[in-house]
């Protein structure tokens, strides 16, 4: 399935029905008088969120959305019925924004949150409401209100306990693909993954999610690369996993490349809590690793591990360290 983060939809909620300016006419009945009823409320549209979504795919194609009108009031004093409220699901983590894309309407953090987003029109009223001492016979009715309708933005923001970052070709999809079920796109060229993947992994049956987080570059939030588009979803992460690969000239650059560019696009997520990995330890002897690890040690003062994804063997050591840091 095609991963789409962002979407533009129109939304218009039902109209009221209008109400009825009837009047009874019945056989062997001799005073007649009003008997129109009030028209039906419009539907209203309602967004929700749903855990087992995890992209806004479904809003590329279908843009408008329009719930149904209440049906007008109708003689014998009846009432006409409501409009069918219309249900649009999201993936949890979905927040919704006015047309200017920057005014924040809703935040969806839990699974099955109701929002409701545009109102139906109340339904007009019928004759017999204007039935008075007076005015016995009331021609008057009213029509059914307009149902709100506006342009909105739909904006997703994956919700994962931890986020895998780094430079392209790091090993990021293998890692994750390694701890979880997923499947995503493994190649040796960078820019392998063009769109985030989520997957679930387990240890001493507890669960986390993880979220891979296509490669930063050097200026990724000036939009170089593949620019800042996916950065947003490290927001809600509770922690940042960092895989270098040991094969860079300059570890101690590429660390400090990615923590640049998260700070630019948002100084909170160059401070979030993170855990190093320096991946593809299968390509060099031990002293070689100590060696270029050393200078890193000395100039970074966080706490790292060596791992090698290709070979599988620590992948139950980094479910564990990863369980005791999210936990």
């Amino acid at each position: 399935m095609k991963f789409l983060d962002q979407a533009k939809i129109y939304i218009k909620a039902g109209n009221g029905g209008s109400g009825s300016a009837s009047f009874r006419r019945e056989k062997f009945i001799e005073y007649g008088g009003p008997d129109g009823g009030d028209g039906g409320a419009g539907g209203s549209i309602i967004i929700e969120s749903d855990r087992n979504l995890n992209t806004l795919i479904d809003f590329r194609y279908a843009q408008h959305f329009k719930a149904q009108h209440g049906k007008p009031g109708s003689k014998k004093n009846k009432t006409g019925g409501n409009g069918k409220d219309l249900i649009l699901k999201v993936p949890t983590g979905t927040q919704i924004y006015e047309e200017d894309n920057n005014t924040l309407i809703y935040d969806f953090i839990k699974n099955k949150e109701k929002y409701l987003v545009a109102s139906g029109g109340k339904g007009g009223l019928g004759n017999v409401r204007f039935k008075s001492s007076t005015n016995r016979a009331p021609k008057k009715k009213t029509n059914g209100k307009i149902g709100e309708e506006f342009w909105i933005w739909l904006q997703l923001k994956v919700i994962a306990d931890i986020g895998i970052i780094g430079q392209p070709n790091a090993g990021k999809s293998s890692l994750l693909a390694a701890l979880t079920r997923a499947k995503p796109k493994i190649a040796n060229y960078p820019f392998t993954t063009i769109n985030p993947n989520l997957g679930v992994t387990y240890y001493d049956e507890k669960e986390i999610t993880l979220a891979d987080i296509p490669g930063l570059v050097e200026g990724a939030h000036k939009g170089i690369g593949l620019g800042d588009k996916f950065l947003r979803h490290i927001e809600r992460c509770k922690m940042l996993l960092h895989l270098i690969d040991l094969s860079e000239e300059d570890l101690i650059n590429s660390y400090k490349k990615i923590k640049l560019e998260l700070s630019a696009y948002d100084k909170n997520l160059g401070k979030k809590k993170e855990i190093i990995f320096f991946n593809k330890s299968d390509l060099f002897e031990k002293e070689d690793i100590d060696k270029k690890l050393k200078k890193f040690k000395n100039k970074i003062k966080t706490k790292f591990e060596v791992i090698s994804v290709f070979s599988n063997k620590d992948i139950q050591r980094v479910k564990k360290l990863l369980i005791k840091n999210v936990n």
